[in-house]
């Protein structure tokens, strides 16, 4: 394997003169913090100081880390490995440092991680692996990460979610899952992430949600759907997020306005803009919703209706809701009911 041969590699480096292999500045014996930006650092430093609280070797050329990189350092709380050329990591890595509190491996070249590399990571706050190659997350990376809060896998190679893959992050408050190539969500994705409060899925392919799928996070507050392709969204999916504060559902290719929200709890900032909207009796009950409740509808200039012609390109929000009617007309084929004038306080949850 790749990683195999660069760890073999690492021995044959160390050996290369001081002046190429390490050009790191000297570190105190009673330094607590070690930074290296060296563009030349093709190895990890070595004989850094025990009492190490924080490392920082980024923008480098370093391409592979010994097993035995981080011994002798039983205090580390925060490693920062970003902008390097890191391929991959020896799964034992990690376990010297079981007083970790930070590792951002942030833009290098990792396409996988070894199923045991967080084994001993159980005080991990936050981890960053954002702009790398990864081509999935697997549930046993997470195994031991129950104090994690912060997980951010944006800008990958992702394209599905194991069912289950954060059962156990209990304690996870933000998941970032953008511009990566994600199509749909199983059920299940997002199932034990009871304590998450941001959700990114900016930026990937999702086609479709299933009407569960956010069942397990209704303590959700920040909730980004912004530049996918959702045509529609299943009528209560949104539904159990009442502790709602941001929804972006901005640039997909939504066009009815025939889905409910939650009741805000306080003022909802909402992004509707850049769909192909239709604005017909949907959205003139959605209106009628909207302006009796504290929403603030954000882009309303960019809020348009695609159609019926004599709506076309007028921004939505500027729509009197007796031009839009207050009925749906009925909707032939199977499976389909005929849509009815909803009573006052159902207006804008259908």
């Amino acid at each position: 394997m790749i990683c195999l041969g660069l760890t073999l590699l690492a021995p044959l480096l160390l050996a290369l003169p001081r002046s190429w292999g390490q050009p790191c500045p000297p570190v105190p014996k009673n330094a607590t913090e070690f930074v290296c930006t060296a563009p030349d650092l093709y190895i990890f430093p070595s004989g850094l100081p025990s009492g190490i609280l924080s490392i920082s070797v980024e923008f480098t050329n370093l391409s592979t880390m010994g097993e035995d990189a981080l011994q002798g350092l039983p205090l580390l709380r925060e490693l920062h490995l970003s902008s390097n050329r890191l391929q991959c990591l020896p799964a034992s890595l990690l376990w010297p440092v079981p007083e970790l509190r930070v590792l951002d491996l942030t833009g290098n070249l990792l396409e996988d991680l070894p199923p045991e590399i967080f084994h001993a990571s159980g005080l991990l706050r936050d981890l960053v692996l954002r702009r790398n190659r990864l081509r999935g997350l697997w549930p046993s990376w997470f195994q031991s990460l129950r104090a994690l809060e912060w997980l951010d896998v944006s800008g990958n190679l992702l394209r599905m979610l194991p069912p289950h893959c954060f059962l156990l992050l209990r304690s996870l408050k933000s998941l970032d899952l953008s511009h990566n190539f994600l199509r749909n969500l199983p059920a299940a994705a997002l199932e034990g992430l009871a304590q998450l409060e941001r959700l990114d899925l900016e930026g990937n392919r999702l086609q479709v949600l299933a009407e569960e799928t956010f069942q397990p996070t209704r303590g959700l507050r920040y909730l980004f759907l912004q530049n996918n392709k959702l045509s529609a969204l299943p009528d209560a999916a949104l539904l159990p997020l009442d502790q709602l504060d941001t929804l972006d559902l901005s640039h997909n290719a939504l066009h009815t306005l025939d889905f409910c929200l939650p009741e805000p709890h306080d003022t909802l900032s909402l992004d509707l803009s850049g769909n192909p909207w239709v604005c017909d009796c949907h959205a003139a009950r959605f209106l009628h919703w909207l302006r009796s409740r504290p929403v603030h509808l954000y882009a309303r200039n960019k809020t348009l209706c695609l159609a019926p012609p004599e709506h076309h390109n007028q921004s939505l929000a500027t729509l009197a809701e007796s031009e839009l009617g207050v009925s749906c007309p009925p909707t032939p084929g199977p499976g389909k009911q005929e849509s009815q004038e909803l009573p006052p306080d159902q207006v804008g949850k259908a």
